[in-house]
């Protein structure tokens, strides 16, 4: 009967952690019907996850000046453990590392042009038309990620995983329940997706949700010729 009750009691309490989750919210999500709005994409890359913004409409001074990318149609940003990310061949130490207990991050912007799907034919891919409102709010949780210098410059930390791209160092700390995907979640919850980051541990967990409020363009990850 104890064990029985602690279980029901846990139970309960993520039940009330995660309800509150489960619905839009009013004014961000979904943009007015015939109202403007932005597309966003979420991309996933086998384990990791990122956000594609279209980088033409940024607002300025919504985001760090990065000078150290030139400029494309689109701008990916992903976030991770800072040793794992960087590293080109990460063993299973590293891996460990990151998921038992809090580890510094990174955030990996990539700047490309052309379609999305093009860009990533090996990626799952979904599209999210969010309102002028939740996009500024995916916006201002994005920039707050970045770990400043005491001018106010994000602090880069060396060119990125492939085409145009750099590394930023994050404030915020990695762990097995701030994975890069739950990380992508609480974005987009920002954003007032109705989603619950603590339900998005995994990739499939990630877009299993975002498939009831999105448009999906890829369902699987297809293979390279």
């Amino acid at each position: 009967m104890p064990l029985r009750g602690c279980t029901a009691g846990l139970g309960i309490v993520l039940l009330l952690l995660t309800s509150g989750c489960n619905y839009p919210v009013a004014g961000l999500f979904p943009p007015a019907g015939g109202g403007p709005a932005h597309d966003v994409f979420v991309v996933g890359h086998g384990w990791h996850a990122g956000i594609v913004l279209p980088r033409a409409e940024l607002p300025a001074g919504s985001w760090p000046a990065l000078p150290e990318i030139p400029a494309g149609d689109w701008l990916e940003v992903g976030w991770g453990d800072r040793a794992f990310y960087q590293d080109p061949d990460p063993g299973l130490g590293i891996a460990l590392r990151a998921v038992l207990w809090p580890t510094a991050s990174v955030l990996h912007l990539a700047e490309f042009s052309g379609p999305v799907a093009e860009n990533f034919p090996a990626s799952r891919i979904t599209r999210l038309s969010l309102s002028p409102a939740g996009f500024e709010a995916l916006l201002q949780y994005l920039s707050a990620s970045f770990a400043r210098d005491p001018d106010g410059a994000p602090r880069a930390l060396g060119p990125g995983l492939y085409g145009q791209s750099q590394f930023y160092a994050s404030t915020e700390r990695y762990h097995l329940f701030r994975t890069c995907n739950v990380w992508t979640a609480r974005a987009l919850r920002e954003a007032g997706i109705p989603i619950t980051p603590l339900l998005t541990i995994t990739t499939d967990a990630l877009f299993n949700r975002l498939a009831d409020h999105g448009q999906v363009v890829r369902s699987a990850a297809a293979e390279l010729p």
